[in-house]
């Protein structure tokens, strides 16, 4: 598992403004924030992606670099994820792309488990692609596991790689259980625990709500 936060770099400064309630404020630096934390965990994702050798035309001649061997496919889970996204996407510019609509059942949260519904699925063929899946709270870990389930209708993939924002330690179990696939966990932070309610303790508060405004 790579979590970002556990070595000093400028990110921690975007992971603070995250957070910070004053700043949460302005929607517009808090998608910005959103969007250089995908940035910089897409860099780190693709020290872990195989490379081959090309060789290089220049103006003055030829040279020989290490390039992707192949293309990542980015899925995004929405709506929470589409700034977070669209910092990965950023990094790998040629990667086909999915989109999954999940939600968390607001009913169920007096007390009882939370449960997930999805209502939307757009992705590419992902047979014996590395998946990097989306969404920038990682809390219970159901929705991930939920959004796999229903990706795996459009193939086996070889790798899936889970980014988030910030992650709970109980998400990050909970994937590991259930996820059989070859996955790794790539997190900015991993917070202290979830409450009852199974949001993220101290986490953020909710990413889709302070991107781009509260639901009805």
């Amino acid at each position: 598992m790579f979590i970002l936060n556990q070595k000093d770099s400028i990110a921690n400064h975007f992971l603070a403004e995250l957070r910070d309630v004053s700043v949460q404020k302005d929607r517009m630096r808090f998608r910005k924030n959103l969007e250089r934390l995908g940035e910089i965990l897409a860099y780190e994702i693709s020290k872990s992606l195989p490379y081959s050798i090309r060789e290089i035309e220049g103006p003055f001649g030829k040279t020989n670099s290490n390039l992707l061997s192949e293309q990542p496919v980015i899925i995004s889970v929405l709506r929470a994820a589409v700034p977070f996204y669209q910092g990965i996407i950023n990094f790998f510019d040629r990667a086909d792309s999915g989109f999954i609509g999940a939600y968390r059942n607001e009913s169920q949260e007096n007390g009882a488990p939370v449960t997930i519904s999805l209502n939307y699925m757009a992705a590419p063929d992902i047979t014996d692609k590395t998946v990097i899946l989306v969404d920038p709270m990682l809390a219970t870990g159901k929705s991930f596991i939920k959004s796999m389930q229903h990706l795996l209708s459009n193939g086996s993939p070889r790798q899936v790689e889970i980014v988030s924002a910030i992650a709970a330690p109980e998400g990050v179990a909970f994937i590991d259980e259930n996820l059989e696939i070859p996955h790794r966990i790539w997190t900015g932070a991993l917070d202290e625990k979830l409450n009852t309610q199974s949001y993220i303790i101290p986490g953020l508060g909710d990413a889709g709500d302070l991107s781009f405004g509260p639901k009805i």
